[in-house]
């Protein structure tokens, strides 16, 4: 009865004394009972490197799924979206080497409609990024690089000058 003449807040209390609440101040707990971190993420990494590694699952996945000889023996090793996830950039490395490349990128292509589907169907987002393709560099490099180096000589190892090695005879 004295509740709709009461001011806004006021409230009777169990032993029928008048006390304010605060009206609509707090925010709301998330249900689980934790708090939501700054960022707004409940994981320890950005939501574009969650997105990667998903992508990453599914483009590959569905790439064994695809008959093209073309992508037999194609690895995903990378991807790469942007903030805003309008685009994505997926690496891959395959045995055909730099030669095989244009015809890769040219099955990729042609399979684009459907692994973006398939991405769509497997991740429920509101959308999905484009996908563009480029062969990963830095494995090739990573290659390259190794080998250089069992291209060189065998060299005679370092060995430690003795003012370097402590004396342990001593002890």
């Amino acid at each position: 009865m004295w509740g709709s003449l009461l001011p806004l807040g006021w409230r009777a209390s169990p032993n029928h004394s008048w006390v304010c609440h605060r009206i609509g101040v707090s925010k709301q707990r998330p249900r689980s009972g934790r708090r939501q971190p700054k960022g707004g993420s409940s994981h320890g990494y950005p939501r574009t490197a969650r997105l990667s590694e998903v992508l990453r699952e599914v483009i590959a996945d569905e790439l064994t799924k695809i008959d093209d000889e073309r992508l037999d023996l194609v690895t995903v090793t990378a991807i790469d979206v942007d903030p805003e996830m309008n685009r994505a950039i997926v690496y891959f490395d395959s045995m055909f080497g730099e030669e095989g490349d244009e015809g890769v990128i040219e099955a990729m292509l042609e399979h684009r409609p459907r692994i973006q589907a398939s991405i769509n169907r497997q991740m429920h987002a509101r959308k999905t990024p484009i996908l563009s393709f480029r062969p990963d560099e830095v494995i090739r490099g990573a290659a390259r690089i190794e080998e250089l180096l069992r291209r060189q000589p065998n060299t005679t190892p370092i060995e430690p000058d003795d003012s370097s090695v402590a004396d342990t005879d001593s002890e």
